[in-house]
């Protein structure tokens, strides 16, 4: 189905599900194994959790804070809060208690899910000092050590409690649309406290239509996501969790920043949403490895290089003598560096930060497209992307489709359409500032190539 035609992120999963019933979706590792969860059991999972905080008196437009490391249960939280009309507000993991007193106040939340113990004992020393949330769900077994103004669940305990009627429950979800919110993405911007971002149904798919528009050549079946950044930037949520979905893909969750490479190796992803700061760290390990080496392997990855730049970057034909290392070359060198990341990699879309042309040109030439995209938390995230068929690594690509772009007077990008935001939470002044005439001031400088 078209992402066009879906009424919401709700509508979507659970068509999805229904299509793809027992294929595999969310992957995780548990004592050394990866172990996967089928579309189906995710559903079940995501109608039990959304029963469960109904009946805690959770109602459409109330809003629940998820404060987890990227997770199976993630996922399911975040859409079992959004299938009731609920308002998902993820925050991270890194957050103090001052930083989680900010957020519960703010968004007056009714509800969290939580997922550690030390997460939690952190998250309940700033919810104990609000009056409006009232319930906390744990994923691991917690002892509650004081008495609290928040009731405490284990996550097991509640879903278990309720019936698996995914049918049922869907046909009950079914009045969630395009325009309500889905989640308040909280950015701080240019400074001052961080302000909730309202970020609505549609703005999600819509993202999702784009991102899928831009890899469509590459193949939109069969793909796998390695899930590594955190999913309470609006970047992951959108391009590493939504898009995925839209798409009938697998997502692996990774072990940790540090286990990363191994994890690549083991999950072979097709498509990883990156940022530019990892891939600065990775040219320089990779270069500094095989230079350590030296000798006839040194010479054949910087020729790989050398060849790979002439071509992408330089736009120069190779000789015949050239095409001939060329060939040699991607079957040793690059065949060997594709395999270090899984060996099916169709795209690393680049975001968050600018991508030095550098950098990406070094991976191309290793053959790893590397696409740099550019979009801000107010957006969806994502407005534009770097297509694998004409690639320019000092852009950040073409814009989505259906998106009104232009740059003012004075340099700054301003869009319009459906991806753009509903404001900012409580604060009309903020959000009149920075949306004009339906116009999203984006605060950044550019020009249109």
């Amino acid at each position: 189905m078209p992402i066009k035609q879906w009424n919401s992120l709700t509508q979507m999963f659970f068509d999805q599900a229904s299509t793809l019933g027992d294929k595999p979706l969310l992957f995780s590792k548990h004592a050394g194994e990866w172990r996967s969860i089928s579309w189906t059991h995710v559903a079940e999972k995501v109608t039990q959790l959304g029963a469960a905080l109904r009946a805690m008196g959770v109602a459409a437009g109330d809003r629940v804070v998820v404060v987890s490391e990227n997770r199976p249960e993630w996922m399911i939280a975040d859409f079992a809060v959004m299938s009731i009309g609920a308002v998902s507000v993820p925050t991270y993991t890194t957050n103090t208690v001052r930083d989680h007193l900010h957020i519960i106040e703010n968004s007056g939340a009714k509800a969290a899910i939580v997922s550690t113990k030390n997460l939690a004992r952190t998250f309940l020393r700033a919810a104990h000092q609000c009056d409006e949330l009232q319930h906390c769900i744990v994923m691991q077994p917690y002892t509650v050590e004081q008495q609290l103004n928040v009731t405490i669940y284990n996550w097991d305990t509640v879903i278990n409690a309720q019936e698996a009627d995914v049918a049922g429950f869907q046909a009950q979800c079914a009045d969630v649309t395009r325009d309500d919110i889905a989640c308040l993405i909280y950015t701080s911007g240019t400074g001052g406290a961080p302000k909730g971002v309202m970020l609505h149904h549609g703005s999600l798919l819509h993202n999702c239509d784009g991102a899928s528009d831009i890899i469509e050549r590459l193949g939109l079946d069969g793909n796998a996501f390695l899930s590594f950044l955190p999913l309470s930037h609006a970047y992951e949520h959108t391009a590493g969790l939504c898009w995925p979905l839209t798409l009938g893909a697998e997502i692996w969750y990774a072990e940790s920043i540090e286990k990363l490479a191994a994890n690549m190796a083991e999950a072979k992803p097709t498509i990883m949403v990156v940022v530019p700061r990892l891939f600065e760290m990775l040219r320089t390990r990779i270069t500094r490895t095989v230079h350590n080496e030296g000798g006839t392997k040194a010479r054949m990855f910087d020729r790989a290089i050398a060849l790979g730049v002439k071509q992408l970057q330089h736009n120069q034909p190779l000789t015949l003598v050239e095409k001939l290392q060329d060939w040699f070359l991607s079957l040793t060198v690059r065949r060997k560096v594709q395999k270090q990341f899984g060996g099916r990699l169709k795209a690393l879309v680049s975001g968050g930060a600018p991508l030095s042309p550098d950098v990406g040109y070094f991976f191309a030439a290793l053959g790893l497209p590397l696409l740099q995209g550019y979009g801000q938390t107010e957006a969806g995230p994502v407005v534009s992307a770097n297509p694998p068929w004409a690639t320019k690594m000092h852009t950040v690509g073409k814009i989505f489709k259906n998106i009104d772009a232009k740059v003012a007077d004075d340099g700054e990008i301003l869009l319009k359409g459906e991806l753009v935001m509903k404001g900012y939470w409580r604060n009309e002044k903020a959000t009149n500032e920075t949306i004009v005439d339906g116009w999203l001031h984006t605060g950044d400088i550019g020009q249109i190539d």
